[in-house]
């Protein structure tokens, strides 16, 4: 074997070699001991080593730990190779350190002060040197020791271009790390402009920085919006040969373009400067274009590069969500590579399809490639391709292709990979309920899905179709008759034997005056499958037995028989066991109209979200459908009204918690000379001198204006108004009283200060016998948030301390602004709002009779817009409004579906933004 050189170390060249030559894994650690036992020798001899020796045995242990062996030595020596001026000594005395040496070392202040002296060094190597070993340690120790000099060096004009690269990428690391470390301030702006650095190797490494940054404070690096544009502009409409250091198999600067677009998907469509828009149009106009051009290279490399710019373009153009002419353009691009020969295009193409067809734009542009996507789902070669065709399906699946598609799915369910069939399976069962225009279908469909793919059908998918077919009795006899013909089938799949066992016990009556369906058919068709089910299945089956027993009373002989069966009275399963004895004495000791009442039909479910929704949540996160309407499932019980229309009660801990009272109303106390400039007085017991009022502020969610707090010795009412993200709140105290009260001291407290800012101007300490003085506060809306102000008054009532603790009615939807849209905006805008980050829901007890005017007047109080016309039930209100805060305005969509039959209420709230979604809906829940 060839001896290997070793950058001019001999010694190094030798013992590697030798290292390579050893037969047997005991002469390896042999030589290796040898080795550490000479170079320990040599480090504490008393011949002074120069600094070729010290690089040559701190390489030497350097291999030596690669292999995999402990170094208990010799770091000194890579400190002292630190301070020396050859680039190769200094090179390898940092490459050990970055490997080698603990955080927790004595030696970090002497290589931290090594590190120091580099970074001043005019020798831009050495200071490259440095930054590299700060960024392989990446301590909080160096970015504690460093947290200066680095940004300093990143933005002076001295530093040359290659040690700007590395110090942004340091910088970076760093922050990782500590994200405190970047200055504020004038840095921002300083850092920013980095983006318009003439080389192209500092914007490359400036733009990871600056991305990094605006995920954690975009408000502060918004600036960079229009320098990322400008910069994106002139590589996409640069010439390969512009740009000859930076192209990359003839497109330039590939890894950069994409790096820009990637930041700009930190921020909403730059609508407030209209050139930037344009311009950035350009930009993703001018991809699309380079995109259609011949391929000016047969290589791979080639056509990777282009591909990464223009998915990254496309992936900027969904965030955006704005210009429809670039969504249908893109889904017109990814169509194309639907049919490309190479798997990973046909794979990204039909994922960042599905994000198209969530988009109002392109939603119908998607849908003309449905046959081409269903031909991925069946011939494609690799699963992963597959499994993204049928989520491309789900998601462009309407009304108008629904049956077709459901169909599709089902028919390639029979051969479909087993590692995609259970979700297959949630999807076709949601499809089917959601889009379902006549219900015998849906229950085709799920009956179909049982019989092809039993052992994926999860237990809700069966519940759901159960609660369908009990809620809908136009589809009642036809679920019997068709569930009936598929237990006929000489196998038959367990959930297929369960939902006949349920529709036939309740339903079998619709279908037995047919002869071929007759009680004793179905009696006998059903105990067929008995001894091949469950204990689960078989407690069903028995509930079933006793059902047809009150049905059908000709059949109750051979139905006791099954029950007397040794297999059931003494049954090793308890429940089995249980079942079988109490349905028979039911059956012998009870009257016709007992059992009639015990065995009676079930009530319908109540309206819920679809618990196969949950399911499908879990596995698919990101994925999340539409709400399936008219679903109906048992829901927890709710509070009785009696119960939550309660007095309010100022002196019970529970009074009126959920604000749901409206208070009496009362004459006006005139005897004191105060006059109730708000209007909304009404009587509250005495209050102790220390007082947490249970003033829900939900009273105030549909007003502005009323009494906040009042007892026998003091009013506190509110008047406010609010624009945009601004509001003024009014306080009027007033003094009921015939004698003054001393010391008022009014203190806010919240911890939600970094969302919502509010300011309180004093107010005069004194408030005479039945005066009222007035306070303002000012409230800023940084932020969304969920807790409002919390507000302590204490003051002295004959020489008696006194203190009110209540919260101010300052809650989200103060920051509304209404907006008005069409049907059509508004559906195809709340089908695009359907992610699980974007919309919450919940289902309530109605507080009374529903009163559909009382409903929309309380509405029209809440901030957003009526939209009147809109939702094809009249019953039902829509409402839409922007939230405006400092650092963003969120559109919010909500409707209200009022069930006066069964007196319930679902509430739907779906925005960009989910903390808003669940406040709003958590607002409005339980008001109605």
């Amino acid at each position: 074997m060839p001896a290997v050189r070793g950058d001019g170390m001999r010694g190094l060249a030798v013992f590697i070699s030798d290292i390579r030559n050893c037969k047997s894994k005991e002469a390896e650690i042999k030589r290796i001991n040898k080795e550490l036992a000479n170079i320990r020798s040599k480090f504490k001899g008393d011949k002074t080593l120069d600094g070729y020796q010290k690089k040559k045995y701190v390489c030497k242990l350097l291999f030596i730990f690669l292999l995999g062996h402990d170094i208990d030595f010799g770091h000194m020596e890579a400190v002292n190779l630190l301070s020396s001026n050859k680039y190769s000594e200094k090179q390898i005395g940092y490459l050990f350190i970055s490997v080698l040496v603990n955080t927790n070392s004595d030696l970090i202040k002497l290589i931290i002060q090594s590190i120091k002296n580099d970074l001043q060094s005019r020798n831009p190597i050495h200071v490259n040197l440095a930054l590299q070993c700060i960024a392989n340690i990446g301590s909080k120790d160096m970015a504690e020791a460093f947290g200066t000099e680095i940004p300093k060096l990143l933005v002076s004009g001295d530093t040359m271009d290659v040690v700007k690269q590395s110090a942004a990428l340091c910088l970076l690391r760093l922050f990782r790390k500590s994200p405190e470390i970047i200055p504020g301030g004038e840095w921002t702006s300083r850092i920013i402009h980095l983006l318009n650095d003439p080389h192209m190797g500092v914007v490359t490494a400036a733009t990871s920085l600056i991305d990094a940054l605006v995920k954690k404070n975009p408000d502060e690096y918004k600036g960079c919006v229009t320098l990322a544009v400008a910069r994106l502009s002139r590589i996409v409409t640069a010439s390969y040969t512009d740009l000859q250091d930076y192209t990359y198999y003839f497109v330039p600067a590939p890894w950069l373009s994409v790096k820009l677009l990637r930041l700009l998907q930190n921020y909403t469509p730059p609508s407030e400067e209209p050139g930037v828009k344009g311009r950035l149009t350009e930009c993703l106009e001018t991809i699309f274009n380079k995109a259609q051009e011949p391929p000016k290279s047969k290589k791979v490399q080639h056509s990777n590069a282009k591909n990464a710019v223009l998915f990254e373009a496309i992936s900027l153009i969904i965030h955006n969500d704005s210009e429809a002419n670039l969504l249908v353009r893109a889904c017109n691009q990814l169509g194309q590579f639907l049919s490309n020969r190479e798997t990973n295009l046909r794979y990204l193409a039909l994922e960042s399809m599905c994000h198209l067809a969530t988009s109002e734009f392109s939603h119908e542009a998607v849908k003309k490639h449905q046959e081409v996507v269903i031909l991925s789902m069946k011939m494609e070669k690799d699963v992963s391709v597959r499994q993204q065709a049928v989520d491309l399906l789900y998601a462009m699946c309407d009304k108008t292709n629904a049956e077709e598609i459901v169909q599709e799915m089902l028919a390639y369910l029979e051969t479909a990979d087993y590692s995609i069939r259970e979700e297959m399976v949630l999807k076709v069962a949601i499809l089917a309920e959601k889009y379902a225009t006549d219900f015998t279908w849906y229950v085709d469909v799920i009956l179909n899905l049982i019989r092809i793919a039993g052992d994926y059908v999860s237990e809700e998918v069966w519940y759901r179709v159960i609660q369908i077919v009990i809620n809908r009795e136009e589809v009642q006899a036809y679920a019997a008759k068709t569930v009936f013909e598929a237990l006929q089938a000489p196998t038959c799949h367990e959930n297929m034997v369960k939902v006949g066992g349920y529709i036939l016990g309740e339903f079998g009556n619709l279908i037995a005056g047919d002869t071929k369906s007759s009680p004793q058919v179905q009696f006998e068709l059903l105990h067929s499958k008995y001894h091949l089910c469950s204990a689960a299945t078989r407690a069903l089956l028995l509930s079933t037995y006793i059902k047809l027993v009150n049905l059908f009373p000709e059949i109750k002989n051979r139905v006791q028989e099954v029950f007397r069966a040794d297999s059931n009275l003494r049954s090793a399963d308890v429940e089995l066991q249980q079942r079988a004895s109490e349905y028979l004495q039911l059956s012998i000791v009870a009257s016709s109209d007992v059992l009639a009442t015990v065995l009676e039909e079930m009530p319908a479910f109540p309206e819920r979200e679809s618990s196969i929704l949950a399911v499908l949540k879990k596995k698919k996160p990101g994925r999340i459908p539409d709400e399936v309407r008219d679903s109906k499932s048992p829901q927890p019980s709710v509070i009785p009204a009696a119960t939550i229309n309660s007095t309010n009660n100022t002196n019970s801990s529970s009074a009126d918690l959920l604000g749901l009272s409206t208070p009496p109303g009362t004459t006006a106390n005139t005897g004191n000379g105060l006059l109730d400039v708000l209007g909304d007085l009404y009587t509250t017991p005495k209050i102790s001198p220390n007082t947490v009022q249970q003033n829900n502020i939900k009273k105030f969610l549909f007003k502005n204006n009323g009494v906040l707090f009042e007892n026998d010795l003091i009013q506190i009412g509110v008047k406010s108004e609010y624009r945009q993200n601004l509001g003024r709140i009014g306080l009027f105290y007033g003094n009921k009283t015939q004698f003054p009260i001393q010391n008022v001291h009014p203190e806010l407290h919240w911890t939600e200060f970094n969302k919502l800012n509010v300011q309180m101007k004093p107010m005069e300490p004194v408030l005479e016998a039945g005066a009222q003085i007035q306070q303002m506060l000012t409230a800023e809306c940084i932020e969304d948030f969920t807790d409002a102000p919390v507000m302590s008054v204490s003051f002295s009532y004959n020489n008696v301390p006194q203190k009110i603790t209540m919260k101010l009615p300052l809650t989200l939807n103060k920051f509304f602004e209404p907006t008005e849209m069409n049907g059509e905006s508004f559906f195809a805008r709340w089908k695009n709002l359907g992610g699980e980050q974007q919309r919450a829901q919940k289902i309530f007890k109605a507080q009374g009779a529903i009163d559909l005017t009382a409903t929309r007047t309380k509405l029209a109080g809440f901030g957003m817009q009526l939209l009147d016309g809109i939702d094809p039930n009249p019953d039902n209100f829509v409402c839409a409004g922007i939230v405006h805060t400092r650092i963003q305005q969120v559109g919010c969509l909500m409707r209200l579906e009022p069930n006066k039959q069964a007196q319930m209420f679902r509430l739907t709230v779906r925005s960009s933004k989910e903390s808003v979604s669940q406040e709003i809906c958590n607002l409005l829940a339980d008001q109605f």
